[in-house]
Protein backbone atom coordinates (compact mmCIF):
# COMPACT_ATOMS: atom_id res chain seq x y z
CA UNK A 1 0.00 0.00 0.00
CA UNK A 2 1.64 3.58 -1.53
CA UNK A 3 0.75 6.78 1.51
CA UNK A 4 -0.63 9.21 -1.59
CA UNK A 5 0.18 13.02 -0.54
CA UNK A 6 -3.03 13.95 0.75
CA UNK A 7 -2.69 11.24 3.31
CA UNK A 8 0.62 12.69 4.97
CA UNK A 9 -0.17 16.43 4.38
CA UNK A 10 -3.41 15.20 6.46
CA UNK A 11 -1.01 13.78 8.85
CA UNK A 12 1.14 16.44 9.14
CA UNK A 13 -1.74 19.15 9.15
CA UNK A 14 -2.78 17.56 12.68
CA UNK A 15 0.55 17.54 14.14
CA UNK A 16 0.63 21.39 13.03
CA UNK A 17 -2.52 22.48 13.93
CA UNK A 18 -2.34 20.17 17.97
CA UNK A 19 1.54 22.07 18.55
CA UNK A 20 0.40 25.23 17.67
CA UNK A 21 -2.67 24.97 20.11
CA UNK A 22 -0.22 23.66 22.71
CA UNK A 23 2.17 27.07 21.69
CA UNK A 24 -0.84 29.41 22.27
CA UNK A 25 -2.13 27.47 25.46
CA UNK A 26 -5.54 27.07 24.00
CA UNK A 27 -7.77 24.58 25.31
CA UNK A 28 -9.08 21.24 23.66
CA UNK A 29 -6.78 21.33 21.30
CA UNK A 30 -8.91 18.88 19.50
CA UNK A 31 -10.91 20.79 17.51
CA UNK A 32 -7.62 22.07 15.80
CA UNK A 33 -6.87 18.98 15.04
CA UNK A 34 -10.24 18.17 13.65
CA UNK A 35 -10.61 21.30 11.76
CA UNK A 36 -6.96 20.43 9.72
CA UNK A 37 -8.51 17.15 8.72
CA UNK A 38 -11.61 18.89 6.65
CA UNK A 39 -9.44 21.95 5.50
CA UNK A 40 -6.80 19.53 3.77
CA UNK A 41 -6.84 19.93 -0.60
CA UNK A 42 -4.97 18.40 -3.02
CA UNK A 43 -3.73 21.56 -4.64
CA UNK A 44 -2.89 25.04 -3.67
CA UNK A 45 -5.41 27.06 -5.46
CA UNK A 46 -8.29 24.68 -4.01
CA UNK A 47 -6.76 25.59 -0.18
CA UNK A 48 -7.05 29.20 -1.18
CA UNK A 49 -10.62 28.77 -2.08
CA UNK A 50 -11.28 26.25 0.96
CA UNK A 51 -9.45 28.78 3.20
CA UNK A 52 -12.07 31.78 2.36
CA UNK A 53 -15.17 29.38 2.69
CA UNK A 54 -14.01 27.78 5.49
CA UNK A 55 -13.87 31.18 7.58
CA UNK A 56 -17.23 32.09 6.09
CA UNK A 57 -18.64 29.17 7.54
CA UNK A 58 -17.53 28.72 10.78
CA UNK A 59 -18.09 32.40 11.46
CA UNK A 60 -21.66 31.38 10.26
CA UNK A 61 -21.52 28.41 13.26
CA UNK A 62 -19.91 30.36 15.40
CA UNK A 63 -21.85 33.24 15.39
CA UNK A 64 -25.55 31.08 15.00
CA UNK A 65 -24.35 29.18 18.31
CA UNK A 66 -23.67 32.64 20.46
CA UNK A 67 -27.34 33.80 19.49
CA UNK A 68 -28.67 30.77 20.26
CA UNK A 69 -27.16 29.54 23.63
CA UNK A 70 -27.77 33.59 24.72
CA UNK A 71 -31.17 33.83 24.04
CA UNK A 72 -32.55 30.06 24.36
CA UNK A 73 -29.78 27.88 25.82
CA UNK A 74 -28.37 24.92 25.05
CA UNK A 75 -30.45 22.45 25.06
CA UNK A 76 -30.00 19.56 22.79
CA UNK A 77 -33.01 20.46 20.71
CA UNK A 78 -32.18 24.26 20.10
CA UNK A 79 -28.36 22.56 19.44
CA UNK A 80 -30.27 20.79 16.82
CA UNK A 81 -32.41 23.79 15.99
CA UNK A 82 -29.45 25.80 15.37
CA UNK A 83 -27.58 23.13 13.20
CA UNK A 84 -30.57 22.90 10.92
CA UNK A 85 -29.70 26.79 10.80
CA UNK A 86 -26.65 26.90 10.36
CA UNK A 87 -26.82 23.90 7.37
CA UNK A 88 -30.07 25.90 5.83
CA UNK A 89 -27.48 28.98 5.51
CA UNK A 90 -24.81 27.39 4.13
CA UNK A 91 -26.48 26.21 1.17
CA UNK A 92 -27.98 29.46 0.28
CA UNK A 93 -24.74 30.83 0.50
CA UNK A 94 -23.66 27.90 -1.87
CA UNK A 95 -20.91 26.73 0.70
CA UNK A 96 -21.82 23.29 1.36
CA UNK A 97 -18.39 21.95 1.33
CA UNK A 98 -17.84 24.00 5.29
CA UNK A 99 -21.12 22.23 6.48
CA UNK A 100 -19.06 20.11 8.14
CA UNK A 101 -17.09 22.43 9.89
CA UNK A 102 -19.70 24.92 10.95
CA UNK A 103 -21.16 22.39 12.94
CA UNK A 104 -18.41 21.34 14.58
CA UNK A 105 -17.67 25.23 15.41
CA UNK A 106 -21.54 24.73 16.57
CA UNK A 107 -21.02 22.23 18.82
CA UNK A 108 -18.36 23.21 20.28
CA UNK A 109 -19.18 26.48 21.62
CA UNK A 110 -22.86 25.46 21.89
CA UNK A 111 -21.57 22.50 24.73
CA UNK A 112 -20.76 23.99 28.01
CA UNK A 113 -21.72 27.83 27.86
CA UNK A 114 -21.13 29.51 31.30
CA UNK A 115 -20.49 32.72 32.89
CA UNK A 116 -17.85 33.95 30.57
CA UNK A 117 -19.70 32.30 27.56
CA UNK A 118 -18.68 34.82 24.96
CA UNK A 119 -14.54 34.36 25.97
CA UNK A 120 -15.33 30.69 25.62
CA UNK A 121 -16.84 31.17 21.78
CA UNK A 122 -13.77 33.48 21.19
CA UNK A 123 -11.47 30.76 21.96
CA UNK A 124 -12.86 27.91 20.37
CA UNK A 125 -13.58 29.71 17.56
CA UNK A 126 -9.72 30.61 16.90
CA UNK A 127 -8.72 27.39 18.13
CA UNK A 128 -10.94 25.90 14.87
CA UNK A 129 -9.74 28.49 12.93
CA UNK A 130 -5.84 28.01 13.77
CA UNK A 131 -6.65 23.79 12.39
CA UNK A 132 -7.66 25.72 8.99
CA UNK A 133 -4.95 27.56 8.97
CA UNK A 134 -2.30 25.29 9.76
CA UNK A 135 -4.20 22.93 7.07
CA UNK A 136 -3.53 25.82 4.75
CA UNK A 137 0.07 26.34 5.87
CA UNK A 138 0.90 22.84 4.98
CA UNK A 139 -0.31 22.93 1.88
CA UNK A 140 1.56 26.10 1.02
CA UNK A 141 4.79 24.33 2.21
CA UNK A 142 4.15 20.79 0.69
CA UNK A 143 4.30 20.68 -2.87
CA UNK A 144 1.09 18.95 -4.29
CA UNK A 145 1.77 15.61 -6.43
CA UNK A 146 2.90 16.58 -9.88
CA UNK A 147 -0.28 16.19 -11.62
CA UNK A 148 0.79 16.25 -15.28
CA UNK A 149 2.87 13.49 -14.29
CA UNK A 150 0.10 11.75 -12.97
CA UNK A 151 -2.62 12.71 -15.66
CA UNK A 152 -0.17 11.58 -18.74
CA UNK A 153 0.49 8.13 -17.20
CA UNK A 154 -3.24 7.44 -16.75
CA UNK A 155 -4.02 8.32 -20.19
CA UNK A 156 -1.71 6.55 -21.35
CA UNK A 157 -2.46 3.52 -19.05
CA UNK A 158 -6.01 3.60 -20.21
CA UNK A 159 -5.09 3.92 -23.90
CA UNK A 160 -2.89 0.53 -24.07
CA UNK A 161 -6.06 -0.61 -22.07
CA UNK A 162 -8.61 -0.21 -24.70
CA UNK A 163 -6.39 -0.65 -27.66
CA UNK A 164 -5.62 -3.84 -26.31
CA UNK A 165 -9.35 -4.55 -26.59
CA UNK A 166 -9.56 -3.33 -29.71
CA UNK A 167 -6.90 -5.22 -31.35
CA UNK A 168 -8.60 -8.68 -29.63
CA UNK A 169 -11.93 -7.88 -30.57
CA UNK A 170 -11.25 -7.01 -34.05
CA UNK A 171 -9.93 -10.67 -34.50
CA UNK A 172 -13.08 -12.46 -32.63
CA UNK A 173 -10.97 -13.29 -29.35
CA UNK A 174 -11.92 -11.24 -27.04
CA UNK A 175 -14.72 -13.11 -24.22
CA UNK A 176 -17.81 -11.32 -24.73
CA UNK A 177 -19.15 -10.69 -21.04
CA UNK A 178 -15.18 -10.48 -19.39
CA UNK A 179 -15.03 -7.28 -22.39
CA UNK A 180 -18.49 -6.16 -21.13
CA UNK A 181 -17.03 -5.74 -17.64
CA UNK A 182 -14.03 -3.95 -18.73
CA UNK A 183 -15.91 -1.93 -20.65
CA UNK A 184 -17.50 -0.71 -17.04
CA UNK A 185 -14.17 -0.43 -15.64
CA UNK A 186 -13.37 1.48 -18.41
CA UNK A 187 -16.17 4.47 -18.15
CA UNK A 188 -15.26 5.02 -14.33
CA UNK A 189 -11.40 5.53 -15.59
CA UNK A 190 -12.01 7.84 -18.26
CA UNK A 191 -14.23 9.82 -15.19
CA UNK A 192 -11.24 9.86 -12.96
CA UNK A 193 -9.04 11.52 -16.05
CA UNK A 194 -10.95 14.00 -15.92
CA UNK A 195 -10.87 15.06 -12.25
CA UNK A 196 -7.13 14.60 -12.81
CA UNK A 197 -6.91 16.62 -15.70
CA UNK A 198 -9.23 19.62 -13.71
CA UNK A 199 -6.68 19.16 -10.52
CA UNK A 200 -3.68 19.80 -13.35
CA UNK A 201 -5.49 22.31 -14.25
CA UNK A 202 -5.92 24.53 -10.92
CA UNK A 203 -2.32 24.18 -10.00
CA UNK A 204 -1.03 27.39 -10.32
CA UNK A 205 2.40 28.23 -11.38
CA UNK A 206 4.55 31.35 -10.43
CA UNK A 207 5.91 32.69 -13.59
CA UNK A 208 4.04 34.07 -16.16
CA UNK A 209 6.05 32.28 -19.13
CA UNK A 210 4.73 29.27 -17.37
CA UNK A 211 1.41 29.79 -17.78
CA UNK A 212 1.58 29.95 -21.36
CA UNK A 213 3.52 26.72 -21.69
CA UNK A 214 0.78 25.11 -19.27
CA UNK A 215 -2.30 26.45 -21.47
CA UNK A 216 -0.42 24.69 -24.69
CA UNK A 217 -0.44 21.51 -22.51
CA UNK A 218 -4.20 21.83 -21.11
CA UNK A 219 -5.55 22.04 -24.95
CA UNK A 220 -2.85 19.21 -25.57
CA UNK A 221 -3.84 17.19 -22.44
CA UNK A 222 -7.84 17.66 -23.24
CA UNK A 223 -7.55 16.76 -26.65
CA UNK A 224 -5.69 13.26 -25.02
CA UNK A 225 -8.49 12.78 -22.69
CA UNK A 226 -11.37 13.21 -25.98
CA UNK A 227 -9.11 11.09 -28.18
CA UNK A 228 -9.37 8.31 -25.40
CA UNK A 229 -13.06 8.46 -24.98
CA UNK A 230 -13.01 8.51 -29.05
CA UNK A 231 -11.28 5.17 -28.69
CA UNK A 232 -13.84 3.28 -26.25
CA UNK A 233 -16.77 4.39 -28.13
CA UNK A 234 -15.42 2.61 -31.06
CA UNK A 235 -14.62 -0.37 -28.67
CA UNK A 236 -18.11 -0.14 -27.31
CA UNK A 237 -19.23 -0.28 -30.99
CA UNK A 238 -17.41 -3.11 -31.83
CA UNK A 239 -18.64 -4.99 -28.73
CA UNK A 240 -21.95 -4.54 -29.37
CA UNK A 241 -21.91 -5.21 -33.22
CA UNK A 242 -19.59 -7.93 -33.30
CA UNK A 243 -21.84 -10.23 -34.78
CA UNK A 244 -23.27 -7.60 -37.10
CA UNK A 245 -19.91 -7.11 -38.04
CA UNK A 246 -19.12 -10.90 -38.87
CA UNK A 247 -22.24 -11.02 -41.13
CA UNK A 248 -20.21 -8.55 -43.82
CA UNK A 249 -17.86 -9.66 -46.49
CA UNK A 250 -14.77 -10.70 -45.40
CA UNK A 251 -13.43 -7.93 -47.68
CA UNK A 252 -15.21 -5.22 -45.95
CA UNK A 253 -13.98 -7.16 -42.14
CA UNK A 254 -10.34 -7.09 -43.32
CA UNK A 255 -10.50 -3.50 -44.07
CA UNK A 256 -12.14 -2.77 -40.61
CA UNK A 257 -9.53 -4.63 -39.08
CA UNK A 258 -6.71 -2.68 -41.07
CA UNK A 259 -7.76 0.71 -40.45
CA UNK A 260 -7.76 -0.33 -36.90
CA UNK A 261 -4.33 -1.72 -36.98
CA UNK A 262 -2.87 1.05 -38.60
CA UNK A 263 -5.34 4.03 -36.43
CA UNK A 264 -4.24 2.07 -32.97
CA UNK A 265 -0.29 2.24 -33.68
CA UNK A 266 -0.81 5.73 -34.81
CA UNK A 267 -2.26 6.42 -31.41
CA UNK A 268 0.23 5.14 -30.03
CA UNK A 269 3.27 6.97 -32.02
CA UNK A 270 1.45 10.03 -30.92
CA UNK A 271 1.54 9.13 -27.21
CA UNK A 272 5.26 8.70 -26.86
CA UNK A 273 6.08 11.45 -29.66
CA UNK A 274 4.63 13.87 -26.86
CA UNK A 275 7.28 12.50 -24.43
CA UNK A 276 9.77 12.59 -26.53
CA UNK A 277 10.50 8.75 -27.35
CA UNK A 278 9.60 9.37 -30.74
CA UNK A 279 11.17 12.67 -32.71
CA UNK A 280 9.02 15.31 -34.08
CA UNK A 281 9.90 14.86 -37.24
CA UNK A 282 9.32 11.09 -37.80
CA UNK A 283 6.64 10.89 -39.62
CA UNK A 284 4.05 8.20 -39.06
CA UNK A 285 4.33 6.52 -42.42
CA UNK A 286 1.62 3.40 -42.19
CA UNK A 287 0.08 4.24 -45.00
CA UNK A 288 -2.02 7.56 -46.14
CA UNK A 289 -4.73 8.03 -43.00
CA UNK A 290 -6.68 9.85 -44.95
CA UNK A 291 -6.78 7.62 -48.27
CA UNK A 292 -7.57 4.86 -45.99
CA UNK A 293 -10.23 6.27 -43.96
CA UNK A 294 -11.95 7.61 -47.35
CA UNK A 295 -11.36 3.88 -48.86
CA UNK A 296 -13.45 2.09 -45.61
CA UNK A 297 -16.77 4.94 -46.38
CA UNK A 298 -16.85 4.33 -49.40
CA UNK A 299 -16.35 0.63 -49.03
CA UNK A 300 -18.99 1.12 -46.45
CA UNK A 301 -21.22 2.62 -49.32
CA UNK A 302 -20.96 0.15 -51.66
CA UNK A 303 -22.14 -2.20 -49.03
CA UNK A 304 -24.86 -0.05 -48.78
CA UNK A 305 -26.04 -0.27 -52.65
CA UNK A 306 -25.26 -3.66 -52.41
CA UNK A 307 -27.89 -4.64 -49.20
CA UNK A 308 -30.35 -1.49 -49.17
CA UNK A 309 -33.34 -3.67 -50.57
CA UNK A 310 -32.91 -5.90 -47.12
CA UNK A 311 -35.46 -5.18 -44.90
CA UNK A 312 -33.42 -6.69 -42.03
CA UNK A 313 -30.17 -5.22 -43.02
CA UNK A 314 -27.31 -5.13 -40.49
CA UNK A 315 -25.92 -2.08 -42.17
CA UNK A 316 -27.35 0.70 -39.59
CA UNK A 317 -25.24 -1.08 -37.03
CA UNK A 318 -22.25 -1.47 -39.26
CA UNK A 319 -22.86 2.42 -40.32
CA UNK A 320 -22.01 3.20 -36.53
CA UNK A 321 -19.16 1.17 -36.17
CA UNK A 322 -17.53 2.83 -39.30
CA UNK A 323 -18.69 6.37 -38.02
CA UNK A 324 -17.34 5.60 -34.60
CA UNK A 325 -13.53 4.61 -36.79
CA UNK A 326 -13.71 7.96 -39.00
CA UNK A 327 -14.19 10.02 -35.84
CA UNK A 328 -11.60 8.02 -33.99
CA UNK A 329 -9.49 8.66 -36.68
CA UNK A 330 -9.66 12.25 -36.87
CA UNK A 331 -9.14 12.93 -33.06
CA UNK A 332 -5.87 11.00 -33.53
CA UNK A 333 -4.53 13.35 -36.52
CA UNK A 334 -5.75 16.05 -34.68
CA UNK A 335 -4.02 15.35 -31.77
CA UNK A 336 -1.12 14.62 -33.36
CA UNK A 337 -1.14 18.10 -35.12
CA UNK A 338 -1.56 19.63 -31.66
CA UNK A 339 1.45 18.33 -30.53
CA UNK A 340 3.72 18.60 -33.42
CA UNK A 341 2.65 22.32 -33.42
CA UNK A 342 3.43 22.42 -29.48
CA UNK A 343 6.92 20.63 -30.09
CA UNK A 344 8.05 23.35 -32.96
CA UNK A 345 6.75 26.46 -31.34
CA UNK A 346 9.81 27.59 -28.36
CA UNK A 347 11.04 23.57 -28.53
CA UNK A 348 13.04 24.75 -25.10
CA UNK A 349 9.99 26.35 -23.02
CA UNK A 350 7.39 23.45 -24.59
CA UNK A 351 10.01 20.45 -23.70
CA UNK A 352 7.90 17.66 -21.93
CA UNK A 353 9.59 15.76 -19.01
CA UNK A 354 7.52 12.85 -18.05
CA UNK A 355 9.65 10.50 -15.73
CA UNK A 356 9.58 6.58 -15.97
CA UNK A 357 7.06 5.80 -13.56
CA UNK A 358 3.56 4.96 -13.52
CA UNK A 359 0.46 6.53 -11.08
Amino acid sequence: MKLGARILKTGIAIILALLLSELFHLPAPIFAGIAAIFAVQPTIYRSYLSIVEQIQGNAIGAVIAVIFVLLFGNDVFIIGLAAIIVITINLKLKIENTIGLSLVTLIAIMETPGDTFLQFALIRFSTIMLGVLSAFIVNLVFLPPKYENKLYFKISNSTEEITKWIRLNIRHASEHKLLKNDIDKMKESNVKLDQLYLMYKEERNYFKRNDQVKSRKLVIYRQMISTVKRSLETLKKLHRYENDLLQMPEEFQHAVQQQLDILIHYHEHVMLKFIGKVRPNVVFEEGDFSLSRKELVNLFLAQHKEYEHDEESILPHIMQVVSAIVDYDEHVEHLDKLISSFQAYHKEENEVSIPENSE
